[in-house]
């Protein structure tokens, strides 16, 4: 998952990009609200990490400018402003959750997991259901029905990144900047390869692909509706 920090205090934000780091997540970090705010209204992320007290726009301006560009972005506000006033005005301003510094590491994972996790059922601490499938982040496995999928590193990247945003027209170039990142232009045809071995291993002869293509856009994942359809 792709998150976006805005924190000014240095220390603070090396100190959560190398925590989000050791769980799995990709950070991009912006020290002041202005780059904060371009790099929310031109990026695609998975979740908004915003301080409040910032030097330009502030968190709240951040959150409001979001809104106002119709961008869902599940948006967590951080700020040593505790009172009930003041968790009222940023979930007002249209942010989806508020932690107050100092917090427990653990506590904020849970918020971000959570905040993550909307599109899903959450079956337990660190798995999403969707359909037929389950993604298990602790042991980096997908199952199917129960099954594990026999899936390699990037298979997996893939196949989490179209489950997750399943319904949702992923472009070829978001996946090779979430999946395959700086080394996305020199790939070459990796993402219609990778589509490819992901078909021969999820689809059943004679039934749509899980995976389908919108020409000249990218690819959607979509889970039928049909029960007697997701049977392996």
């Amino acid at each position: 998952m792709r998150l976006l920090l805005v924190e000014d205090e240095q220390r603070l934000a090396s100190a959560l990009v190398q925590l989000l780091k050791e769980h799995h997540y990709a950070v991009d970090v912006a020290h002041d609200g202005n780059t904060g705010l371009d790099l929310a209204l031109t990026d695609c992320y998975d979740l908004l990490i915003l301080d409040i007290m910032l030097p330009g726009k502030s968190g709240l301006e951040i959150v409001r400018a979001v809104r106002q560009h119709e961008l869902d972005v599940p948006i967590l506000l951080l700020t040593a402003k505790d009172t009930v006033d003041d968790r009222v005005l940023g979930l007002d301003a249209g942010a989806d959750d508020y932690l107050v510094k100092p917090f427990n590491n653990k506590e904020l994972l849970a918020r971000i997991r959570a905040l993550t996790r909307r599109t899903g059922n959450v079956t337990g601490p660190d798995t999403l259901q969707v359909g037929p499938f389950a993604i298990h982040w602790t042991t980096r496995t997908i199952t199917r029905n129960g099954q594990t999928l026999s899936l390699t590193a990037k298979e997996f990247q893939l196949l989490e990144l179209l489950i997750r945003n399943h319904g949702k027209v992923m472009s070829k170039e978001l996946i090779l900047d979430r999946v395959w990142g700086p080394d996305a232009d020199v790939i070459g045809n990796a993402v219609e390869n990778y589509v490819h071995f992901l078909r021969k291993k999820l689809d059943t002869p004679g039934q749509p692909s899980y995976i389908e293509t919108v020409r000249g856009v990218g690819y959607v994942f979509r889970v039928r509706d049909n029960p007697a359809e997701e049977q392996t």
